[in-house]
């Protein structure tokens, strides 16, 4: 059985990006215009910077070997002091003056030679196919920070950011793939990470983490057609019904029943996008005998019947 994260985004269609490798000197500030649908990372390969939100808050100060996501392709400035934030460059502004054109490292010498106070980091973007969506990826604080990444990860997790170091700008043949499947790798390790950590208690994301609600969580994901109820689920997760319906509400978000529409939802939409698969078909495989019944709940979930969804992805 396909473990839950690796289901969850994999049926999401999780693609990672690299932009580039950044080495900058200071004095040095960049300001990240916003991006829909997509989680932005950056990994600070060597050195030290900070990191403020676009919607403001405290900033926050990234250490060497750190490891910060930022959900829903939200604008942010990277900085080098406090001092300098004030003059942050819009990206756009600090490729055309690197002279970058896609290939190798992206560098920006400042005023400073010293290349003890250089700072490079490893920057992309982890993105969902066009109208898929998931709790895991929706209810995200604003910073998912996770200090020492290659240290908490282990042993095997360091050397695979220092792979991702070494091939992200190589000249070598297959580098960008090498550095583009190691970068999905990152951030399943990342998700599973903050999923276990207290945070993700205060966002109703520790469910996916919860011992009983996840043997319930992974039967609805192993057969998500199968016509689930309380009943069943609570006793997948060996609970009452009463005190699992509860706990699952609580920790995963919405009520269990609630769950499993919105994830055969979920699959509707990838099988109406990626598959040439008849609406009647499609309603069969999540677990509808009426076409007119998944129709009516597909419109109340999506917004949209399911063939004008399927026409205006397509035109997307």
């Amino acid at each position: 059985m396909t473990d839950l994260l690796s289901d969850i985004l994999m049926r999401l269609s999780m693609k990672g990006t690299l932009y580039f490798r950044a080495s900058f000197r200071p004095p040095w500030g960049v300001r990240v215009p916003s991006y829909s649908n997509v989680a932005r990372f950056h990994f600070v390969h060597r050195g030290e910077c900070m990191i403020r939100h676009e919607k403001g808050g405290d900033p926050l100060r990234l250490a060497q070997g750190d490891l910060v996501i930022i959900p829903g392709g939200a604008g942010h400035s990277l900085y080098c002091q406090p001092e300098t934030e004030l003059d942050a460059l819009p990206l756009e502004t600090v490729l055309e003056r690197a002279g970058y054109d896609g290939e190798g490292v992206l560098f920006y010498p400042g005023d400073d030679k010293l290349e003890d106070r250089e700072t490079q980091l490893i920057c992309g973007h982890f993105s969902i196919a066009e109208g898929q969506e998931h709790p895991i990826f929706d209810r995200l604080p604003p910073f998912v920070h996770i200090p020492d990444y290659g240290a908490q990860a282990g042993q095997w997790m360091e050397a695979t950011l220092r792979m991702i170091g070494a091939e992200t700008g190589a000249q070598a043949m297959g580098a960008n793939l090498i550095a583009l499947k190691l970068s999905e790798t990152i951030f399943a390790q990342a998700i599973r990470a903050f999923l276990s950590s207290p945070e993700a208690e205060g966002v109703g994301l520790s469910g996916f983490v919860d011992p009983q609600l996840a043997r319930a969580l992974r039967m609805i994901h192993a057969d998500p057609s199968h016509g689930w109820t309380l009943d069943m689920l609570a006793r997948e997760a060996g609970m009452s019904r009463t005190g699992f319906a509860v706990r699952f509400s609580d920790k995963v978000g919405m009520p269990p029943l609630q769950y499993v529409t919105y994830w055969r939802m979920q699959l509707a939409c990838q099988a109406l996008r990626e598959t040439g698969r008849s609406v009647a078909e499609v309603a069969a495989e999540v677990g509808y005998s009426s076409e007119s019944g998944f129709s009516r709940v597909f419109k109340k979930e999506k917004g949209l019947p399911p063939a004008k969804y399927r026409a205006a992805m397509a035109a997307a």
